[in-house]
């Protein structure tokens, strides 16, 4: 059986961000995950996770400055030390509020600073999933379109795969968001086949409207059929943005789990 994580950055954002971890739970989901918590005390969001009855099983790592662009540091060569402090602070999350899984996000890069911003991401990562071990957490690293995300540093599961299989961490793992993988290189179900060994963490989205998983161009019953018949024993992450009010959109879950 599989189990479905809601992305609350996401849906249920007709309400309050505290308010959406107790709807999740009311619409049926065990498990939530989202973006950035960092705005809100440990203590307030464990107390709002025990209320629901859920478990946050993932955040991501701080973006840095949205205001310049920024969307994560794991590539700049230059901050390293505001990426370590960034990765600190979501591990002292992780591990009071029991999150198996941190998204440390990889950052932009210009093409001509490439080869910096890779030896930079190796060293970063090796150095983040050393940290992570230490109190049994799990470090992801995600590939985002660039059709959404132009100029992010991976885009391409494969090229993820590769870096992630060069550092050899049992900490580090690939998210593999269906969504992101289709439209930049799709061949889903092989590429599950293929990384099943370092996935850490799956997400899902309809392609190419990012909505509920009911329409488009992938056949999520069978995506679904595929983790099952591969053993995946994680959550599936829903980070898809709602066609109109979360709750009216949640015909689907029926469909495929």
């Amino acid at each position: 059986m599989l189990h479905l994580s809601a992305n609350i950055s996401f849906m249920f954002m007709e309400r309050p961000f505290l308010e959406r971890i107790a709807a999740a739970a009311r619409a049926g989901f065990p498990a939530v995950e989202c973006h950035f918590p960092y705005e809100y005390p440990m203590p307030v969001l464990r107390q709002a996770l025990n209320k629901a009855g859920v478990r946050l099983t993932g955040i991501n790592t701080a973006p840095g400055d949205l205001a310049t662009g920024d969307w994560g540091l794991a590539c700049d060569p230059k901050r390293r030390a505001e990426f370590r402090a960034g990765v600190k602070q979501a591990l002292r999350y992780a591990r009071a509020l029991d999150v198996p899984t941190i998204h440390v996000m990889a950052g932009m890069v210009a093409e001509a600073d490439r080869k910096k911003a890779r030896r930079a991401y190796m060293a970063n990562m090796a150095w983040a999933a050393e940290e992570a071990a230490k109190s049994g957490r799990t470090i992801v690293s995600e590939p985002l379109n660039s059709r959404d995300r132009p100029g992010y540093f991976i885009s391409r599961s494969d090229e993820v795969a590769a870096m992630i299989r060069e550092i050899g961490h049992p900490a580090l793992k690939l998210m593999f968001d269906v969504y992101h993988v289709q439209i930049m290189e799709g061949d889903v179900t092989k590429r599950l086949e293929r990384h099943f060994d370092i996935i850490g963490h799956v997400q899902i989205a309809a392609v190419p409207s990012r909505h509920e998983p009911d329409e488009g161009e992938i056949n999520f019953e069978h995506v679904f059929d595929t983790l099952q018949r591969l053993g995946y024993k994680g959550y599936i992450g829903c980070e898809y943005k709602p066609r109109g009010k979360t709750e009216d959109g949640l015909g689907w879950m029926k469909a495929l789990t």
